[in-house]
């Protein structure tokens, strides 16, 4: 888990398949982006679905392009991809 990122930085998403409720698209899962923005801390919304305390969680605007998230991608070279993505499910990228 990430808490500590900033806008620039270069993380991945973490590549992980749980049971239940899930905000992170699984097309994201492994993939790697760049945080734009910290938009605030927020109760994980992962928790509130079952009715549990949804502990204070960053969530942060990440940017991807699309050609590092699908194979074979033939758009414009100036589109790209901006979810928000809480920081548990966010690593910062080495290398």
């Amino acid at each position: 888990m990430s808490t500590n990122l900033k806008p620039g930085d270069a993380v991945v998403v973490r590549n992980d398949i749980p049971t239940g409720h899930c905000r992170t698209p699984h097309y994201l899962r492994g993939r790697k982006g760049k945080v734009l923005s910290i938009l605030g801390t927020f109760p994980n919304p992962e928790k509130i679905a079952y009715y549990q305390k949804g502990e204070p969680r960053v969530l942060y605007e990440v940017r991807f392009a699309p050609e590092d998230v699908w194979q074979g991608y033939q758009g414009s070279s100036n589109d790209s991809i901006v979810p928000d993505i809480y920081d548990h499910w966010l690593e910062p990228q080495n290398g």
